[in-house]
């Protein structure tokens, strides 16, 4: 196996973000307050095996397909593809192994920008083609961490990419999210099933709990009986339709101990994971992590698409290339 690196890059704003080939993961990121005290903003581990065996998802790409695909199967093209499943019935974000446990080649580097790519082969986690990936890590000098995705394939196949960093904005172990305000701009959520896989159903979230567009304080959301039997928060938003123009689209704000987060993407989805299932594990800073002590925007296309014609398109055929930006602005 590839020895796990780990690389710094940095704005002229003074956002830090430290990055491994290992999962292309986040592992380090250092942003100031309004008071100019700068804190570790993402859960994480202190060793390269701790992050190797520990929370793998934490602050990952997670892919190919990122979140759910009902039952780990779908139809492509007249014939039928049978991938690992590994969350209940479903197959979750890529599989067993997905990009998240890969390690990536480092194609590009400087003081602010590095790029990493993968390899992909065909019938990797059962999904069909040979795929290239690049994700890019820009930290700009307004204190935006970009990330910019891109992927092509050779034969049509499946790619739906997230990140799926792990954010608690009062630093990395200092216990639950309760105090952070959430804002979600999004009229409408796919509701799920009872393995939480969406009924294909596109809802309104007026008069829900899913109605965010008003900020909310997450500790006094996340106790209605909605969201009760996932334990808090695990849900999709989606931020336009399903074929609607590819933009840059203010998704969600979040707030806590003086720093404001705006995630800015061009996917049409965001899931809200409130860290429902953190295992007990000491972190980097040498406190214990536990369930909601962190708070994930994941930017990413709706969950199991390819089950639903009117849900975002995740088909990548030759000759196409995917193209996708998430930014995390810094305020």
């Amino acid at each position: 196996m590839k020895p796990i690196q780990f690389y710094t890059i940095k704005s002229s704003g003074g956002l830090v973000a430290e990055i491994s080939n290992l999962g292309a993961k986040i592992t380090k990121l250092l942003v100031a307050n309004r008071k100019g005290e700068v804190k570790d903003i993402v859960l994480g581990f202190r060793t390269a095996e701790e992050w190797r065996t520990k929370e793998t998802y934490f602050n990952a790409i997670c892919g190919r397909v990122a979140n759910r695909i009902k039952e780990g199967v779908f139809e492509l093209d007249g014939e039928t593809y049978h991938l690992p499943v590994n969350n209940g019935p479903n197959s979750l974000h890529g599989g067993i192994e997905g990009f998240n446990a890969k390690i990536w080649d480092v194609t590009a580097q400087s003081a602010y920008e590095i790029t990493l790519h993968y390899h992909s082969k065909d019938g990797e986690e059962g999904y069909p083609g040979n795929v290239d990936v690049w994700v890019t890590y820009t930290a700009t000098k307004d204190n935006t961490l970009r990330i910019h995705y891109e992927a092509k394939t050779d034969a049509p196949t499946l790619v739906a990419m997230t990140n799926h960093a792990y954010f608690n904005l009062a630093g990395e172990g200092s216990g639950r999210v309760d105090d952070h305000v959430l804002q979600v701009f999004a009229d409408k959520f796919t509701p799920f099933d009872e393995n939480t896989c969406p009924t294909g159903e596109i809802r309104e979230v007026t008069g829900t709990p899913m109605d965010l567009r008003e900020p909310v304080r997450l500790g006094e959301r996340m106790k209605d009986p909605f969201f009760k039997p996932w334990r808090g928060i695990d849900n999709n938003w989606c931020l336009c339709d399903g074929d609607a123009p590819k933009e840059l689209r203010h998704a969600a704000t979040l707030q806590a101990d003086g720093r404001t987060m705006e995630c800015w993407t061009t996917m049409k989805g965001l899931q809200v994971y409130t860290g429902n299932w953190i295992e007990q594990n000491e972190g980097k800073s040498g406190t214990m992590y536990d369930i909601q002590h962190a708070v994930c925007l994941e930017a990413q296309n709706w969950p199991d698409s390819i089950h639903h014609d009117d849900f975002p398109n995740v088909i990548l055929r030759p000759g196409e290339k995917l193209d996708e930006v998430t930014e995390y602005r810094f305020l």
